[in-house]
């Protein structure tokens, strides 16, 4: 009886701190999700506020050298992300696979006129600049007239803002639940424990040294959630790539770095915190609070 008691005593350590490990593993691999995707937001706002653009109506007279002159010209301009000319024969083709019939043969000309597509850098793209830029435009004697969304705008830059402080206090709460879910795993672990950290102080050992222990293999076990949570992040990009492939970009090497050292901080940081806190509490307990 004497062997068979420590015996289950070890399993029942080592179940209690693979449960944490799994726990810990499981966490962080959601942690992982969440900073995977406040990383790409910019990225998404970024490509959502890039749709924003002009319309660029010419003057129907203008030679092929003054169009290039302009295109040139607005390639230049820093606010310019990329740029499409469309001739007007080419925009009454597209005009007529629209309506299903030819209009040019119905009024006998073609009514449309040559324009420029202009889209623009994300930062450009706030009310005040855009109102700038079209005064800017305007000033181009190459150019009839300007159009761009003004209402759609104004949806999109407020949805925008909305969006960002929602992920924001989302993003808070969800660190809060993750860490007292990490700090109550841990603390069970330890809690199957307290008799021997009582033990330990009845026979003379200082805090400092009860507390090394288990905060080192604690230390250990997040750094192996760690691993393991960059093995189900990586298994899950791959599997889901083409999925993800509009919201997060499972290429940028930068963003994936910085995904899996926040992962790994935050083992190292939540085990210890957590088991810190967990053991100092055991360590100011009377026996007879032990059994409670």
């Amino acid at each position: 009886m004497g062997k068979y008691k420590p015996k289950k005593l070890k399993e029942r350590i080592f179940t209690s701190y693979l449960t944490s490990m799994v726990s810990i593993t499981l966490v962080l691999f959601l942690l992982g999700l969440l900073v995977m995707i406040l990383l790409n937001a910019e990225r998404l706002s970024e490509y959502v506020r890039e749709r924003i653009g002009f319309t660029l109506v010419l003057h129907d007279d203008l030679k092929e050298t003054e169009i290039t002159k302009l295109k040139n010209s607005l390639k230049a301009q820093p606010f310019v992300k990329s740029l499409n000319y469309v001739d007007k024969d080419s925009a009454a083709l597209v005009l007529q696979k629209e309506l299903g019939e030819d209009f040019t043969g119905f009024l006998g000309f073609n009514p449309l006129f040559n324009s420029l597509e202009v889209k623009l850098f994300a930062q450009y793209t706030h009310s005040d600049s855009l109102a700038v830029i079209e005064k800017n435009l305007m000033q181009n004697p190459q150019v009839k007239e300007v159009f761009y969304q003004r209402s759609l705008v104004s949806v999109i830059n407020e949805n925008v803002r909305k969006i960002s402080i929602f992920l924001l206090i989302f993003s808070g709460l969800l660190l809060f639940v993750f860490s007292v879910l990490i700090n109550n795993t841990i603390r069970i672990s330890v809690y199957s424990q307290r008799f021997i950290i009582n033990n330990m102080l009845l026979v003379g050992a200082t805090r400092s040294f009860v507390r090394k222990p288990f905060i080192r293999k604690s230390i250990l076990y997040g750094i192996y959630g760690a691993f393991l949570s960059w093995i189900l992040l990586a298994a899950f990009m791959i599997t889901y790539k083409k999925e993800l492939s509009g919201m997060i970009d499972t290429n940028d090497f930068i963003i994936l770095g910085i995904v899996f050292v926040t992962v790994f901080l935050l083992g190292i940081f939540l085990s210890w915190i957590s088991t810190h806190v967990a053991v100092n509490r055991f360590l100011r307990m009377k026996f007879d609070e032990l059994f409670y």
